[in-house]
């Protein structure tokens, strides 16, 4: 008999600690066993990864609805791992998002599957550093993060013109926390608060609960906003990373909201965009994928129907008629499956489409000033005097001036 164990492991680093996912086995059996990673093809399913591995496909269609949902939301281009004994497939780890992913596991002669969490852990940093090309540019040369240079741009795209403003040995600073999975960047980061100064003038931008970014004002200084998709009776499943299943026991993910709403209910573009998928999309039934602004993409599934124009390449403007309500696909009755992705990471619908307002009100807004206060105060220290103990910045190659609230400098 011989065992197989997903253990997950910690260790120090230059004060860092790294997180790996199942580079330790306990086996009892002198064969060893292959450690694989690779890249979620772009077109591939978990039907042909079974069919790859020679997994009786069975075992996908005698999976509960749920779990076939969450199938569909393997993102193309992601890393996942697996474990071969010879060439019979042991177990794998297929993430699909940044918090879960599916374990698949032999069991005897038979495979099961489930969800399961992802370990990584997260740190706050703090970076500061002097214009010298672009701010993309920069930003993404020192972190080695286009998604950290990318919503720094998007934070400040409604009060500042790139092209005009900003200059050589302009200066910025950001908060930020990064999740770190093998010691590598992982998902998306997240920007607390930031400064841009141009022109001898500091611009603030500081993340509120929604999610948005507001000045030290409390004004929203986001230009777009999504907004609901369809006229809907209620809400029949929320979002949620870890639901636990009455049934099974175990907790499951719900990667989006569902809209209970009668059939053939007219459902609209919830923002402007470029659609990238219409067709079916396995348990999804009949899908459309819409790419947005800002990292943003929406997903509307189990559609009755598509509208004839709607197709990939086409352009879409906010409330545009695409589809309407179905129960295609494995649904038990109609109702749209909205899905929100921020830079290919599933986020909560219903938080993201409560951005209404323009300017923060009552409690709200007391308590949104006193933490921007703070930040505040911790961006000017970043900005002017250095981060840690007062230590002045550190000079660095190719005009960077930054210091991290690291001992590791190469974190990437």
């Amino acid at each position: 008999m011989r065992l197989f164990n997903f253990i997950q492991c910690n260790f120090l680093k230059n004060s860092l600690k790294f997180f790996c996912i199942f580079n330790l086995f306990s086996f009892i059996g002198a064969n060893a066993a292959n450690i694989q990673e690779s890249q979620w093809e772009q077109g591939q399913t978990l039907l042909t990864f079974f069919e790859k591995n020679k997994i009786p496909l069975r075992v996908y269609y005698d999976l509960p609805q749920e779990d076939k949902e969450l199938a569909d939301e393997i993102i193309s281009g992601s890393t996942f791992y697996t474990l071969y004994e010879d060439s019979t497939l042991l177990q794998a780890l297929i993430p699909i998002n940044e918090n879960s992913q599916l374990h698949i596991f032999k069991q005897g002669d038979s495979y099961g599957m489930r969800a399961i969490p992802v370990s990584y852990f997260t740190e706050e940093r703090t970076i500061a550093l002097s214009v010298e090309n672009s701010l993309y540019n920069d930003i993404t040369k020192l972190t080695g993060d286009k998604f950290l240079a990318n919503d720094f741009i998007q934070a400040y795209k409604g009060s500042v013109n790139f092209r005009r403003e900003v200059r050589k040995n302009d200066k910025l600073a950001i908060i930020y926390e990064r999740k770190y999975r093998l010691g590598k960047n992982f998902g998306s980061p997240n920007i607390k608060a930031s400064i841009l100064n141009v022109g001898n003038r500091n611009q603030y931008v500081v993340r509120h609960e929604d999610g948005q970014f507001y000045d030290l004002k409390g004004n929203n200084l986001s230009k777009y906003l999504l907004t609901v998709p369809l006229n809907y009776k209620r809400i029949s499943s929320h979002f949620s990373m870890g639901r636990k299943h009455p049934i099974l026991g175990y907790k499951r993910p719900h990667l989006g909201t569902d809209y209970a709403a009668p059939r053939h209910t007219p459902i609209r573009a919830a923002g402007q965009g470029k659609v990238i998928f219409a067709g079916t999309k396995g348990g999804y039934g009949k899908t459309v994928i819409i790419q947005h602004e800002n990292g943003y993409k929406t997903l509307y599934a189990h559609m009755q129907k598509i509208d004839s124009k709607i197709r990939v390449g086409v352009q879409v403007a906010q409330g545009k008629q695409i589809g309407t309500v179905g129960s295609t696909g494995l649904s038990t009755g109609p109702h749209l499956h909205f899905g929100l992705y921020k830079n290919g990471n599933a986020v909560n619908p219903v938080k993201h489409l409560k951005i209404a307002h323009a300017k923060l009100q009552g409690k709200e807004k007391e308590g949104f000033l006193a933490n921007a206060k703070a930040y505040q105060k911790a961006l000017n220290t970043a900005l002017a005097q250095g981060i840690e103990n007062q230590t002045p910045f550190k000079k660095m190659q190719n005009g960077y001036i930054v210091y991290l609230n690291t001992e590791n400098e190469n974190l990437n």
